[in-house]
């Protein structure tokens, strides 16, 4: 079994409230994240104990990532600049088991993401641990990357149309 544990940190040129509204809206993590859909079961999709199902991949090659929100908390600060959100996800397999989540952060020109992962993965030798520990880190940076390009587009949309 193989211990997965990584953080990826990403500056957006956003406010931290439309970050965290991006990465809440579970279905359209597809849009960001490479090869991913994501299914939110009936309920409140920002609510401690809703249930989601990610699917990574391809036709067979489809990893099954079943999770509950487990933490939830945004708080709008006295100001846009203080303002902050936690969310954690437990990861209850087939596959993955453990804890991920992200902090969103206000700061200076934007917020900060720190997304984690802290999974096992069965069946995976422990020494391809830091390998697949450092993929899955770049895989995730790529789609912070494609995040930010996501909410600049929308941005702009907006302002188009305003």
């Amino acid at each position: 079994m193989a211990a997965i544990d990584f953080t990826v940190t990403h500056h957006f040129d956003a406010p931290a409230r439309v970050v965290w509204d991006e990465m809440l809206d579970w279905p359209a993590h597809g849009e960001w994240i490479p090869a991913t859909r994501v299914e939110v079961d009936p309920g409140d999709p920002r609510a401690v104990g809703t249930t989601l199902t990610g699917y990574t991949g391809y036709g067979p090659l489809t990893l099954v990532d079943r999770m509950e929100i487990t933490e939830l908390r945004w708080d709008d600060g006295a100001t846009e600049a203080e303002a902050a959100g936690y969310c954690e996800v437990e990861k209850h397999g087939p596959v993955l088991r453990g804890q991920a989540g992200f902090d969103v952060i206000a700061e200076r020109g934007g917020c900060r993401v720190e997304w984690f992962e802290r999974v096992t993965v069965p069946y995976l030798p422990g020494l391809l641990a830091p390998i697949v520990s450092k993929l899955s880190a770049q895989g995730f940076a790529f789609g912070m990357k494609r995040l930010a390009k996501v909410i600049a587009a929308k941005a702009d949309a907006a302002v188009q149309a305003g």
